[in-house]
């Protein structure tokens, strides 16, 4: 029985721990996070999930990082048949009671001019920049190439509880 509770309540600090959610004012930034990228890569992306739990609406118009020299914040999607990326020079707007999704193939942030790889399992610090808001530190989890948040959370997540897990047989 004390193994079950060991068990429940770690389980509870790695979900807690894993998801790193930050909060700005009426917003909330879930799972910032990025793909790994190869050596000698010059760009990366960043996705996360915005959410305005406001009456207000802010923009997220600018965001930061030293880990690489250049930020811009770009949108993919479909002109004519063919899949078109370009930088939102006046950011994105988060509506009152929105969710703004950034993910592969949509919403992104992009790193420009990086300065190192993005390694998988490394968390690379950050800093948004919101209208209203104001500036929120946030730190991307870098996930695989290729990744999709999702699958590589959960992977993620379960890995960390079983390291937990672990760790607590061995001190009993």
């Amino acid at each position: 029985m004390k193994s079950i509770l060991v068990a429940a309540i770690l389980a509870l600090v790695a979900n807690a721990a894993f998801a790193h959610e930050y909060k700005a004012g009426s917003l909330e930034i879930k799972h910032p996070w990025a793909r790994a990228t190869p050596k000698g890569a010059a760009v990366a992306g960043g996705y996360m999930t915005i959410v305005n739990n406001g009456t207000t609406a802010d923009r997220l118009v600018g965001f930061s990082s030293p880990v690489a020299g250049k930020f811009e914040i770009h949108e993919m999607k479909m002109d004519n048949g063919v899949m078109k990326m370009r930088p939102l020079a006046n950011g994105i707007e988060i509506k009152p009671g929105q969710t703004v999704e950034f993910k592969p193939g949509s919403y992104h942030l992009m790193f420009m001019e990086l300065k190192q790889p993005f390694e998988k399992g490394v968390r690379v610090k950050g800093a948004l920049v919101f209208e209203k808001a104001g500036t929120v530190e946030v730190e991307y989890a870098v996930e695989a190439i290729g990744a999709s948040p999702a699958v590589d959370h959960t992977q993620h997540m379960q890995q960390h509880q079983q390291h937990q897990q672990h760790q607590q047989q061995h001190k009993q």
